[in-house]
């Protein structure tokens, strides 16, 4: 299992498209229908710095979420109206209260 911490802030005018684009491949993820994943975005109180959470079962299941067209887009988009650059995190999963893949 993987789990990986993305924390960073996007100027205050692009949230909003920001939030849009997360939105487009989140829908992706869940048209996928990959078990082998969580994905979860949180917003803290500013409304622009965005923390993403992302768990995976196996390494197969990272590859295809990291290749999907929309998350590339929001990729993209996002590193252009940057106000400050991504902290990426990789995390090892040491307690639960529930599993996390079943």
């Amino acid at each position: 299992m993987k789990a990986v911490k993305v924390t960073y802030t996007v100027a205050r005018e692009f949230a909003e498209k920001n939030n849009q684009n997360i939105q487009a491949f989140l829908e992706e993820v869940k048209a996928i229908g990959d078990h082998g994943m969580r994905y979860h975005v949180f917003l803290a109180e500013d409304g622009k710095t965005f923390t993403h959470l992302s768990i995976y079962n196996n390494d197969a299941s990272q590859k295809r979420f990291l290749a999907l067209k929309t998350f590339l887009t929001f990729q993209q988009q996002r590193d252009e109206n940057l106000e400050s650059e991504p902290r990426i995190e990789a995390l090892n999963l040491l307690h639960t209260s529930h599993a996390v893949f079943n």
